[in-house]
């Protein structure tokens, strides 16, 4: 009886132990649960104060204000607030995201808002936003912040020298999406009228790229590659670059001049011009004829005759 006593005993003790242990580590839990618990209420609140800065910057952004001085004062009194939205484009929430870089896309738009964009750190987040992002919505919108910024011939060197080039080269053959190949190519469209640009352009696949998203077949696309094409033909006609580079973009541009969507770009961007140079000047007999046959033929005909 004794010694069933005394493992009754033990057995007990140990009982006891590990109901203390159990104890001990529930409390433990508790209070990594009320930890949490108080996180995600500050993360919640801080989620909650930056949408609704979101949304009252968004708001004043698309409002209709033609009030070049009151803008100008807006940007310079709203500079806080830009810095916290830039600092969202690294946030973990997509959704924060997303309506982040949407902001910033419209700001670009505005000339008086990409230099402060730009010296606060936009670009750079934009550009790893192009790195990182698996979210076609993001990659959309930060291509045509992007395409918004390279507007400003200043910006237009700082995207080059930062990989955006190679960075646009990229997107355009990872992507079917029309949306995002329109930004893609009225970013690279727009560097295309840098000729300083037109060297690290080619090198780093931005031109043959251009090219290449001729193939989306949407108007929209390749009425941008249109308008690349149109700028990168003005200095190439100067003799800028290579004579192969040179047939390439002149066969791209009698190609694309038959696109009866392309008509009004190639009417507001000197393309008109860039093919009666060809049809008069270029160095290929077969290349000479097609711009002429172009010309002739084309769909929007009236609009060549009107430049003419």
């Amino acid at each position: 009886m004794g010694r069933h006593q005394e493992l009754s005993v033990n057995e007990l003790q140990s009982l006891q132990s590990e109901y203390n242990d159990l104890l001990s580590e529930k409390a433990t839990l508790t209070e990594e649960l009320h930890a949490v618990n108080q996180t995600l209420s500050v993360e919640e609140k801080q989620r909650k104060t930056i949408e609704n800065e979101l949304v009252k910057l968004k708001k004043l952004v698309l409002e209709n204000d033609h009030d070049f001085e009151d803008k100008k004062s807006y940007v310079k009194e709203s500079i806080v607030g830009l810095q916290k939205i830039l600092a969202l484009l690294t946030s973990e929430d997509l959704d924060v995201q997303i309506h982040a870089v949407k902001v910033v896309a419209n700001l670009a738009a505005e000339d008086i808002n990409q230099e402060k964009i730009v010296e606060e750190g936009g670009l750079d987040a934009l550009l790893l936003l192009l790195r990182s992002s698996k979210s076609t919505t993001i990659l959309r919108v930060a291509s045509g912040a992007i395409a918004n910024l390279a507007m400003n011939e200043l910006n237009q060197g700082l995207i080059i020298s930062k990989g955006g080039g190679q960075l646009l080269a990229n997107m355009a053959s990872k992507t079917d999406d029309p949306q995002t190949l329109r930004m893609v190519a009225g970013a690279i469209a727009n560097l295309c009228g840098n000729e300083k640009l037109h060297m690290m352009l080619k090198e780093e696949g931005g031109i043959k790229a251009l090219l290449g998203m001729v193939r989306s077949g949407n108007s929209d696309v390749i009425a941008q590659v249109a308008r690349g094409v149109a700028n990168f033909a003005k200095c190439e006609s100067r003799g800028i670059i290579q004579a192969s580079t040179r047939r390439h973009m002149e066969l791209a541009l009698c190609h694309l001049a038959q696109n009866e969507n392309n008509a009004q770009d190639f009417k507001s961007s000197g393309g008109v011009r860039e093919l009666k140079r060809i049809a008069a000047e270029s160095t290929r007999e077969d290349i000479q004829n097609l711009a002429k046959k172009t010309l002739n033929s084309t769909p929007f005909q009236a609009e060549i005759h009107a430049e003419l």
